[in-house]
């Protein structure tokens, strides 16, 4: 199973609108929203006939029992993240690190460490198409183990498969790296999207994944976008291409559609840069 995963460095440069129409132009048949933290891919897929859902369980989290508990108050001392409250003593789930000091130190073992539901991962399917999201609560710090688990539901699922991945380089960004095909890289013609766009290639190269890079909203600083264009050229990364700004991607967001349904000089764009990526993708 090939994977293509969408990178950006930064949010914002258009990453999900360009993941949507290479799905469509595609024709993917499996596909994944790997921003467990704020997804969105699901806004322009439409609907799906089947869906199920299940809860992600984060690391265990300290639970202090009321009617064991003596009051003594080496709970609240020995924890470092100020997660115990005193007068009721209470733990506070997203301060807890689930670090266990505070059970080992109760005399009366009035803690416990309990799993607790960090998110829920969904899974969607219709006809021969599969789409694996997921969403995490609130303070949770593993999104790298969900967004693990989001790839497994569409392992072996077909021969190809589109990745949605999240901006940044943390912990979701190796997590959606890691095992892929290639990584096609959406930048924007800004200072900071030129240096979240190096930070992220780097990030790709430690982990030995090659790597592609096109141009969203190019031509509102073709300047920048110059810039990014002669350092693919300087570090032999394939530059395949720009996207003009076009109005009809605010209305297709608006609309719920994508930028191939709507048409355009963008949607042209991006039907030129698929045609490139299933190339890079072919020579590998």
């Amino acid at each position: 199973m090939k994977q293509l995963l969408l990178l950006s460095g930064k949010g914002g440069t258009g990453k999900t609108t360009v993941a949507t129409c290479l799905i469509q132009l595609s024709q993917a048949k499996a596909y994944a929203d790997c921003d467990v933290d704020a997804p969105n891919l699901h806004l322009v897929l439409g609907t799906f006939e089947n869906h199920s859902t299940k809860p992600y369980y984060d690391l265990p989290k300290a639970v202090i029992d009321p009617d064991l508990c003596t009051e003594c108050g080496l709970c609240h001392q020995v924890c470092r993240f100020d997660a115990i409250t005193r007068n009721p003593y209470q733990v506070i789930p997203h301060l807890c690190e689930g670090c266990t000091y505070c059970a080992h130190v109760c005399p009366s073992e009035a803690i416990t460490l309990e799993e607790t539901v960090a998110g829920t991962i969904e899974l969607h399917t219709r006809s021969d198409e599969t789409f694996s999201t997921a969403t995490l609560k609130m303070g949770s710090g593993t999104t790298g183990l969900l967004v693990t688990e989001v790839k497994k539901q569409i392992k072996d699922k077909a021969k190809f498969a589109i990745l949605d991945g999240s901006p940044g380089i943390g912990c979701p960004v190796i997590a959606s790296l890691t095992g892929v095909d290639l990584a096609l890289m959406v930048a924007e013609p800004s200072l900071s999207g030129i240096s979240d766009l190096q930070r992220v290639i780097q990030s790709a190269r430690q982990l030995h994944v090659p790597a592609c890079v096109i141009v969203n909203k190019s031509d509102v600083n073709e300047e920048l976008t110059g810039r990014i264009r002669r350092y693919c050229n300087e570090e032999a990364i394939p530059f395949l291409g720009t996207i003009p700004y076009d109005k009809e991607a605010i209305a297709a967001i608006n609309s719920g559609q994508s930028l191939i349904e709507r048409g355009g000089p963008a949607s042209e764009a991006i039907r030129a840069i698929h045609h490139k990526v299933m190339k890079e993708l072919e020579a590998l």
